[in-house]
């Protein structure tokens, strides 16, 4: 008890001292005038409730309603995985990728800027002196309850497929092995053509390669590229002995040869000049279609002679060609010459180009060779390199006499056949400028086509068994050919269906319109970082005037017109730009992560009256590389529709002068 009493006061100073300190850290937090410290107390009294506020219902669900005969079947529709149900483990896999990125820095001075900027974030401290700055600036912020809400009501899952189909690789109306097992025939290629899924259309997500990262930039893309971002390497050891791709420690290298590029493409193509002096690579000819085209190595070297060349090759067995051509950054698309007709308008090509492409031209009553005269500009020409051309051996014999006969019924002229110092035979033949020549023929085989024959339109169209006719005759031979290169890009060339006065106000508004917009909107104020971009994609093109505005940057554009919008890719043709028909409720034909940035301009309404935005949203994150730009310019309806659907993609969103969304896709996949 006397010890209890001596400690008595020692307790009593112990209790005033801990109370003094808190009275003072008190007083502290709320009569500092500090503005740090007065926001920080004016947000706690403030915070709203952890819990999102409910969406409103035209905003709870971004999944428009499923139009007739698109009501999912559970048989078909792939079982979903709640957004945030993975959001724990989304940490570690960032982690985890953050550690296994590469350090660009190798390639910065080489190639300039790697390439990984982020989209603005806005702390907290910075939002309240930015609020007023990005309202005049049309900037809106990455966050808002109502949306937050709705993409948590978005569920994705990755692809789940069957044998014979890689997850990383998937293309959907390429890789429908139920379909294409139904086949009845395959005689013709038509195993390789398109067979899109019916409704409902895929809405997963494609799995990425292990240790996938950002592509080697421009140009240094075009000689070498990751391995590991297409791991591929069967072409390796099948064409090891034509220089077309080595494998090289991380990388795959491209040396630059081919089948038929014995001394290399370069020597290749100035070979074709040396012989064929008029086809003058970049200002006579723009414009080149190359058939079964491997890498693209052909293509590749062209753009230094600023020709635009597009690529194509099936997906067969030399596995993922397209893919490595699109990751050097060469233009390239999936498509065979097999019972339908190329995606592409009649007469658009300069060129056609076809080195060991393997396609027998005269089989099927000539129907392929039938299709590259439709596609070919009158007075364009056509380059053949192949062992017909050269060898004496019966069987290449046989072939080369059965093209002798097919050309001729067709009027082509055989210009120059000539064999370079490796013993490799090119020929190069020339379509004619005029449709009299169809008329002098002894016998009308192939015919004329004419109305009965059905439309002209090649969407889904089986291939002609008639010769295009054209309207040029020989006193206008000269002005038929577009304008040399660049003029031909602003020339007005509107063979289009529409009133002559109101399309060249429509092309005008649309060239002058992007030049101003990309110059001072998309350059200025868009968090993108350009120097990254090497393949764009244009998703509802028009006349081609928002790629005619990057034409000097170091980029290309696929330019797509869309099935139902007015069809003026004849015009882009003739710009000396290039592209392709497509319907949007379908996959594009390409593999996954093979462009850099994907624009929409007012698309997204029509598109989504006939199939779900989901749908929609799933194809472009298949296209679109990991921590590259989608940007949509649309409504404000139209972009509070995708918004949400892109952010529980885990997209970067921001909102620029109100009618432009830029998102940027991140590493993220559903499940882990």
């Amino acid at each position: 008890m006397a010890d209890l009493r001596k400690r008595r006061p020692f307790l009593l100073s112990l209790s005033l001292f801990l109370l003094v300190s808190a009275l003072l850290v008190l007083a502290f937090l709320f009569l500092d005038p500090s503005a740090q410290t007065l926001s920080v107390l004016s947000s706690r009294l403030t915070a709203p409730s952890s819990l999102a506020p409910p969406a409103t219902p035209g905003e709870r669900n971004p999944t428009p309603i499923p139009t007739p005969g698109n009501t999912p079947r559970s048989s078909e529709v792939p079982a979903v995985v709640d957004a945030k149900a993975g959001e724990s483990a989304d940490a570690t896999e960032k982690a985890e990728e953050s550690a296994s990125r590469p350090d660009d820095a190798a390639f910065v001075d080489a190639a300039g800027d790697s390439g990984n900027s982020e989209l603005p974030r806005l702390d907290a401290e910075e939002k309240a002196d930015k609020g007023a700055a990005a309202a005049s600036e049309g900037l809106v912020d990455d966050g808002g309850g109502d949306e937050v809400a709705a993409a948590a009501e978005v569920r994705w899952e990755t692809c789940r497929l069957g044998r014979g189909v890689s997850a990383a690789d998937y293309i959907p109306c390429l890789d429908n092995v139920k379909a294409i097992k139904a086949l009845r025939s395959r005689h013709h290629m038509e195993h390789r053509e398109r067979h899109c899924p019916v409704a409902p259309r895929p809405r997963c997500l494609v799995r990425m390669p292990a240790g996938y990262r950002p592509p080697v930039p421009w140009p240094l893309s075009r000689d070498m590229i990751w391995y590991n971002n297409d791991p591929h390497p069967k072409l390796v050891e099948y064409k090891k002995d034509q220089n077309w791709v080595t494998k090289s420690g991380e990388y795959l290298v491209f040396p630059g040869g081919g089948t038929q590029f014995k001394a290399g493409v370069t020597r290749y193509i100035q070979f074709i000049e040396q012989i064929m002096p008029t086809i003058q690579w970049g200002t006579h000819t723009r414009t080149v279609l190359d058939v079964g085209c491997g890498v693209a190595s052909f293509g590749g070297y062209l753009l230094d002679r600023n020709v635009i060349t597009m690529s194509f090759a099936p997906k067969d067995e030399h596995e993922a060609q397209i893919q490595f051509a699109l990751e050097r950054g060469i233009p390239a698309f999936l498509a065979v010459i097999g019972t339908q007709k190329l995606p592409f308008p009649d007469e658009a090509f300069d060129v056609v180009h076809c080195a060991r492409c393997r396609v027998h031209w005269y089989a099927n009553g000539g129907k392929p060779l039938l299709e590259l005269n439709r596609v070919l500009r009158p007075g364009g020409f056509y380059i053949w390199s192949a062992t017909p051309v050269y060898r004496q051996e019966k069987r290449d014999q046989d072939d080369w006499n059965a093209m002798v006969r097919l050309t001729k019924s067709i009027c082509w002229r055989t210009l120059v056949k000539s064999e370079d110092r490796n013993g490799i035979g090119v020929v190069v033949y020339q379509k004619p400028t005029s449709s009299s020549c169809y008329l002098e023929r002894k016998t009308n085989e192939p015919p004329v086509c004419s109305k009965k024959d059905g439309p002209r339109f090649p969407w889904y169209a089986p291939l002609d068994t008639c010769l295009l006719s054209t309207a040029l005759s020989s006193s206008n031979e000269k002005s038929s050919w577009p304008l040399p290169w660049p003029e031909r890009l602003n020339a007005r060339y509107l063979n289009v269906p529409d009133d002559s006065s109101s399309a060249n106000e429509k092309f005008d508004a649309d060239t002058n319109y992007w030049k101003h917009v990309i110059s001072e909107i998309y350059f200025i104020d868009f968090p993108v970082n350009w120097s990254s971009v090497r393949n764009l994609m244009d998703m509802n093109a028009g006349y081609g005037g928002f790629a005619a505005a990057l034409i000097d940057k170091p980029l290309w554009v696929m330019n797509v017109v869309p099935i139902g919008q007015p069809d003026t890719l004849p015009v882009i043709f003739n710009r000396g730009l290039i592209g392709v028909y497509h319907d949007w409720c379908e996959s594009f034909n390409t593999y996954p992560r093979t462009y850099d940035l994907l624009h929409m301009s007012y698309l997204l309404g029509s598109l989504t009256n006939r199939c779900d935005i989901i749908e929609v949203a799933a194809e472009i994150d298949r296209i679109l590389r990991p921590e590259r730009w989608f940007v949509l310019r649309d409504t404000t309806e139209m972009i509070k529709k995708m918004r949400p659907v892109l952010k529980s993609l885990h997209y970067e969103t921001v909102v620029v002068k109100q009618q432009f969304l830029v998102a940027k896709k991140g590493f993220w996949r559903p499940g882990k």
